[in-house]
């Protein structure tokens, strides 16, 4: 399937329902052939009725189709409360794209994007979806819900920070990290997109406001945002360039070349004690890297789902 030839571009956007359904449908295809097939979990609105089970929800009208006896699944059903976290700073909205699409998306058109995946998800499933995002502001909250009305709404949010030019925003992820984790009060598995960038970067803080999140014994994702090919490789070849900083608009001119040994050891640096605090925390890290599939997001829900008893 050609997923580019079925969008449906406006204003430089893609159709991000239609995108996520796609990617979830091809993804779905690719566990049955997998070693996760045994634990995919049910993506039907249907189950099969059981013998001893109430007649009340058999679905008569499938019956007559399929000679087989279904019972539908409910909102009441839901066994899983997720809630969706996404850092919306300008530094997010790096690199600049002129066309959202699968071949060309910046961090926030990632996170977007991965964000509907999951929904797609989760609402096939008949999980509860919640949604958060901040920048220099808490900029936008929706409670968990299961509802297809609740689904389109919270798809035309993400939709609109897509649409919306780049503000010179900084993040205050500390603030409202907390701000967010008051409001959380049912047990959730919690996804944070975000590409770890702020001008305040005191790590003690930073994990304070992580370990918030996991109060009410809430499951922790930690997906880091990084366009590896530019933030980790500095692969910017050997001309002169000036730097600016997205948030501050600060500006430094240098070469590349001179500077990416000692830049690279120092970001692995980063890196490595950020997972070693993550784990020490039992907070899940996942490098999200946006020139790859979301195939290992998706592959992390299923996974914490089934941990999650």
């Amino acid at each position: 399937m050609n997923i580019e030839k079925e969008l449906h571009e406006s204003g430089g956007f893609f159709n991000l329902d239609l995108l996520a359904k796609q990617v979830v449908e091809g993804y779905i295809s690719g566990i049955h052939k997998s070693p996760f097939h045994g634990f995919s979990a049910e993506f039907a609105e249907h189950k099969i009725y059981n013998n001893g089970e109430s007649t009340r929800h058999i679905d008569w009208k499938l019956f007559a189709k399929t000679d087989k006896l279904y019972t539908r699944r409910y909102e009441e059903e839901t066994n899983l409360r997720c809630h969706l976290i996404i850092d919306n700073s300008a530094s997010m909205h790096f690199p600049l794209v002129k066309q959202q699409n699968l071949g060309s998306l910046n961090k926030i058109g990632f996170s977007v994007l991965a964000s509907a995946c999951l929904m797609e998800i989760l609402k096939r499933q008949r999980d509860a979806v919640g949604l958060s995002v901040y920048s220099d502001e808490f900029e936008f909250y929706a409670p968990e819900r299961s509802s297809e009305r609740h689904h389109h709404m919270l798809l035309n949010r993400l939709n609109g920070m897509l649409e919306k030019s780049v503000q010179k925003k900084s993040t205050d992820t500390y603030t409202y990290l907390h701000q967010i984790a008051e409001k959380l009060k049912r047990r959730s598995l919690i996804f944070l997109f975000t590409d770890m960038f702020q001008a305040d970067t005191d790590e003690e803080k930073l994990f304070k406001a992580l370990r918030h999140l996991k109060y009410n014994r809430h499951e922790v994702i930690l997906f880091h945002v990084i366009d590896e090919k530019r933030e980790l490789d500095f692969n910017f070849g050997n001309t002169p360039r000036r730097f600016t900083d997205v948030e501050t608009g600060a500006e430094v001119d240098l070469y590349s070349d001179n500077i990416r040994e000692n830049y690279k050891k120092a970001v692995e640096k980063y890196l490595a004690d950020l997972q070693m605090q993550c784990a020490k925390y039992r907070i899940k890290y996942i490098e999200a890297d946006i020139n790859k599939s979301f195939d290992n997001l998706m592959t992390a829900y299923l996974l914490e789902k089934q941990k999650f008893g």
